[in-house]
């Protein structure tokens, strides 16, 4: 969708910060934004909407906290297909209602966690911490991926391939420091 789009018009939108407007909303620091698709999902569900209505092509689910390592920051990693299927679903739900296309891109965001030697994540965990949200994501029906400001290569070299086992497209940005790290 995002390339047939993309062809169509040219060039897209893509929102806002989802979290941002959540805050507004009333989410607190340090609550977990994944939890509200499923406890508040009436106002995630208006985010998405004032999104579109705003102009936006491209929508993001509220999951880029969705590993099963940043939801454990609150016990919450048990819960990873659930909080994510349930981002997907409001998304696809508010952009099927719009009145013209919309895409819903499934955000993975960074696993929080440090790779070997400065700390204890792997590869190999790291790919299958990925895998498990995008699984979840490609079922409930995300158009494609949008892996975002990760800040190491090594966590981006582990989303991308945990991507590549979905059929789905990706979108990855990174962030770097002010010393253009």
């Amino acid at each position: 969708p995002l390339s047939r789009l993309l062809t169509e018009k040219g060039r897209l939108v893509a929102d806002g910060g989802m979290g941002t407007s959540l805050f507004e909303l009333g989410l607190q620091t340090g609550s977990t934004p994944e939890l509200w698709n499923v406890e508040h999902a009436d106002r995630v569900a208006k985010v998405h909407q004032g999104f579109i209505e705003a102009g936006a092509d491209i929508i993001l689910t509220n999951t880029f906290g969705g590993t099963a390592a940043r939801l454990d920051l609150d016990g919450l990693g048990h819960r990873v297909a659930e909080l994510n299927t349930a981002g997907v679903k409001l998304a696809r739900k508010v952009a099927d209602l719009a009145d013209r296309e919309v895409v819903v891109a499934g955000s993975v965001g960074p696993t929080g966690q440090l790779f070997e030697p400065l700390g204890e994540l792997t590869h190999e965990r790291a790919v299958a911490l990925f895998s498990e949200q995008m699984e979840a994501l490609e079922a409930a029906g995300a158009d494609l991926l949008w892996i975002e400001t990760l800040s190491s290569i090594e966590e981006l070299a582990a989303a991308v391939e945990a991507g590549a086992m979905t059929g789905l497209g990706m979108v990855k940005t990174i962030r770097f420091d002010t010393h253009g790290e």
